[in-house]
């Protein structure tokens, strides 16, 4: 398999998520890379995006798998035409993440071809982008699914970096009611905007802004929350009855839900609420935990640099498989510009990429799982 040809020919699919044509002919070019060899498994279920799985071998119970997605963001034409400058793959969907789904595919042709003794799969979702429900509903009807070891590659950015940890992402809802009235004679009504503000002030005492323009905090372990979106009035000589905001917070594994709900109840004010609307789990991996740890001995001598343990604010979808007991190893290539019109990805870090995990599934089949 050429890595770089396959990653070329999975840019030039245009799956924005929610493109099912082109999800589906992606997919359908993905399973015919490896005709009869490979176990395959595509899950559908009513209007959600699919999911791809391929392996070695039947079952659900995996020594390693690896976890990633085909979907990207939405983009021009002309980003998704990859084109090569100097050593950096510039296009849609290079960095964010299907050089690194080419990576996991090159690494089960490897296991296939070499007959390693490594029960593998390549885990592949299609609207990651959007909440990865199709992956949700996957893994509840099928809750048999699990791996010793996870490879997560959707982490991307440095391939210097081994991330350890993840943020918990939980979206929260603030719902403020009024009274409308006309614009001219506020005092007759009540504006749920100004409420939202007020109750916007009161969470930001807990949880402050940060933003480029301002000095970056010494500490970015930190609970945060960006106001994603507020919505309030019809027209502008109205007062507004109501208004909502969606709120996104990511909370380290040192904060809980309900604790964020303690601080969420004590800054609503009289006619405002709140919704949780979505929660998740913090990933956090063990540093010295000696798969890990050959992992990352292995990737140091390969790409010949040392590699240091960071910390991430973003969230993956290894994180199901955290809850299980997985271990997670969230490590990607080096790039830029994710979602952005200037996405790229350096090409080496893939093929090293690409050489450390059949090397480690190589140490895999010969060392067992004992450790």
């Amino acid at each position: 398999m050429e890595l770089k040809k396959i990653t070329e020919n999975l840019i030039k699919f245009k799956t924005a998520t929610g493109n099912a044509a082109e999800i589906d002919k992606c997919l359908e070019y993905v399973t015919a890379l490896f005709g009869d060899e490979a176990q395959k498994f595509i899950y559908r279920k009513s209007n959600l995006a699919p999911v791809l799985l391929l392996s070695n071998a039947k079952g659900f119970d995996f020594d390693v798998l690896t976890v990633g997605h085909l979907d990207v963001v939405p983009a021009q034409d002309l980003m998704f035409e990859p084109r090569f400058v100097e050593n950096k793959l510039f296009a849609r969907g290079a960095l964010d993440m299907k050089s690194f789904a080419a990576v996991g595919l090159n690494s089960l042709e490897y296991v296939i071809k070499n007959k390693l003794p490594v029960k593998f799969g390549v885990l592949l979702s299609t609207d990651e982008e959007k909440g990865s429900f199709g992956l949700d509903s996957f893994l509840k009807d099928y809750p048999e699914i699990k791996a010793k070891i996870v490879l997560d590659v959707d982490v991307a950015g440095d391939i210097q970096k081994i991330v350890a940890k993840c943020k918990n992402p939980v979206f929260v809802k603030i719902i403020a009611e009024g009274l409308e009235a006309h614009g001219s004679t506020p005092w007759e009504g009540i504006d749920a905007n100004e409420k939202m503000l007020n109750t916007l002030a009161n969470i930001r005492k807990l949880y402050p802004y940060f933003s480029k323009e301002l000095q970056r905090p010494q500490n970015t372990w930190i609970d945060t929350v960006h106001f994603a979106k507020i919505e309030g009035g019809e027209v502008a000589n109205v007062i507004s009855n109501h208004c909502e905001a969606l709120l996104d917070f990511r909370l380290t594994e040192n904060s809980t839900l309900e604790g964020l709900e303690k601080n969420l109840q004590s800054c609503m004010i009289e006619g405002v609420r709140y919704e949780i609307v979505s929660s998740s789990v913090p990933v956090v991996m063990p540093e010295d935990n000696p798969f890990i740890l050959q992992y990352k001995n292995l990737a140091e001598k390969i790409i010949n640099h040392d590699i240091e343990f960071d910390y991430i604010g973003g969230a993956t979808d290894s994180r199901a498989f955290a809850l299980k007991g997985s271990i997670v190893i969230m490590h990607s290539g080096t790039g830029e510009g994710m979602h952005a019109s200037n996405e790229y990805v350096v090409w080496e870090s893939v093929e090293q990429l690409a050489e450390i995990q059949k090397q480690f599934l190589q140490k895999i089949a010969e060392n067992g799982l004992t450790k």
